[in-house]
């Protein structure tokens, strides 16, 4: 069957194309980093010329894995790089372990170049243990977000899909890396080109920086009651402080009674065993995912001693903080 498709006419001030550097950690997210190439191609392709180009990069230089288990062939080392190039690190499983001395201060040498360098999935942890996103707006996959959110204090840390903040780029993860390639290919050439690329991709529904990652509470717990949805957000927005269940009924305009049925009636458990488990389960988070003493992780998760939270926690886990921790030590070292 004959290739045929419509060539986007698009305009350039220069005729070299822009490179881009895929620095590839080991157990990079294969669909992240895969959805931000293709996107590269796609627009070459378009427009019947070569607007892109890319290498990919790795520690060693070598061979690399994504979460998957395949291995990758790179292009090269962490080499020294052109100052209108941009760089994309693209993380995954394990971004604390990846995410070495050597390619830290390879990224801040090549930051004060002045290149423009992002984040995928999980690798704005990456971009924020380099001192790159002091003070700027970043995103990050939500299952990584509480534990960012605490080492990493002085970014502002949105929910967003992507965020582009100056010269430095962040991604949720997933098919986000689409929306920001979409949105630098806009920059670039144009919505026209932006479009056709999407249409390619089957990609009707193009987010910008202003959309979340995550689905509205209501359709997360499969549960439309806008009164008991209210109630949940509060409880997500205060896990360090947890509100009492008469405040919570109090804040929607219901008794303590009524929220108590509505807990049952639609999640089959009372409010306070619910605010517990966001509880536990954030602190399940930052023992994984972080260096945090279980005090601090205890603190953090509204326990007011270590005691208490060991004891929750053994209830619901069947294990204890510190044996978790143990199980994961190994894998968080940098």
């Amino acid at each position: 069957m004959q290739e045929q498709r419509q060539v986007v006419t698009v305009d350039s001030n220069t005729d070299k194309p822009k490179n881009f550097v895929f620095v590839l950690l080991e157990k990079f997210s294969l669909l992240s980093f895969a959805s931000a190439l293709d996107s590269l191609r796609i627009a070459n392709r378009m427009a019947n010329r070569e607007l892109y180009t890319w290498q990919l990069a790795a520690e060693g230089g070598e061979t690399v894995k994504c979460s998957a288990g395949t291995t990758f062939t790179v292009d090269c080392d962490l080499v020294e790089l052109q100052r209108d190039d941009v760089i994309l690190i693209c993380g995954g499983v394990d971004v604390q372990a990846a995410t070495t001395k050597r390619i830290l201060n390879w990224i801040r040498r090549e930051a004060r170049k002045g290149l423009r360098i992002g984040g995928l999935c999980t690798a704005a942890y990456t971009l924020a243990k380099a001192g790159l996103l002091e003070g700027k707006r970043a995103t990050i996959h939500w299952e990584n977000s509480d534990s960012f959110a605490e080492e990493f204090d002085t970014v502002e840390l949105t929910k967003s899909v992507f965020q582009i903040d100056g010269n430095r780029m962040t991604t949720a993860g997933g098919t986000s890396s689409i929306d920001l390639m979409l949105k630098l290919i806009a920059d670039d050439y144009g919505e026209d080109l932006a479009n056709a690329v999407a249409d390619q991709m089957i990609y009707s529904s193009i987010r910008t920086d202003q959309d979340t990652q995550r689905l509205s509470t209501p359709t997360r717990i499969g549960v439309r009651h806008p009164k008991l949805s209210q109630v949940i957000l509060m409880m997500e927005k205060n896990i360090e402080e947890p509100i009492s269940p008469s405040i919570l009924a109090k804040d929607v305009g219901m008794s303590t009674r009524q929220l108590e049925r509505l807990f049952r009636r639609y999640l089959s458990r009372s409010p306070k065993r619910y605010y517990m488990e966001l509880r536990l389960h954030k602190a399940r988070n930052l023992l994984m995912q972080t260096d945090m003493s279980v005090i601090n992780v205890a603190l953090a998760c509204g326990f007011a001693s270590p005691s208490h939270f060991s004891k929750c926690y053994r209830a619901h886990y069947n294990t204890t903080p510190y044996r978790e921790r143990g199980a994961q030590s190994g894998r968080l070292s940098v």
